[in-house]
């Protein structure tokens, strides 16, 4: 992810920081995320803001974090795949190649379960399409004047 857009992310939030901490509501406007999102984020280990008092106080590393972790959501990874990249990057110990390949499982997982959904839609329409297509002419038939005569009671 180093060489990949994870990467490019963190690099540029470096360079156009104009500062070095943010407060929950800063980060949450820049977002576009609740206050409790990120202390959600926080419970599942992804945030580790320090405190001051009360306050929690993101650096550098929570705002990259949240920017991975709102990626991987965009994508529609399950967080413990979100974490694992995210963990991942952080470990420097992990070389560029091994973070890319990584990457590459787990999105092509996603996107063979994604293709499963849409085929497994696809029936799913179809099946509608054919219901609904016998429930029209059922109606129909029915609906239709009778070309017999009716019958009256005298």
């Amino acid at each position: 992810m180093h060489n990949g857009t994870f990467h490019c992310m963190h690099v540029l939030d470096t360079i156009i920081m104009s500062h070095d901490t943010w407060s929950i509501s800063e980060m949450a406007r820049e977002f576009d995320v609740t206050p409790r999102t990120l202390r959600f984020y926080e419970d599942q280990g992804i945030l580790s803001p320090s405190r001051e008092g009360r306050n929690r106080v993101y650096a550098a590393r929570d705002r990259t974090r949240l920017k991975l972790a709102l990626r991987g959501r965009r994508l529609g990874l399950q967080l413990s795949e979100i974490l694992d990249l995210i963990n991942l990057y952080d470990r420097s110990k992990a070389s560029t190649t091994t973070q890319l390949q990584h990457y590459a499982r787990i999105l092509a997982d996603h996107r063979h379960k994604l293709e499963q959904q849409r085929r497994d839609i696809d029936q799913t329409l179809k099946e509608i399409r054919h219901q609904q297509a016998q429930c029209d002419a059922l109606l129909r038939a029915r609906l239709a004047p009778s070309s017999a005569p009716q019958e009256t009671s005298s």
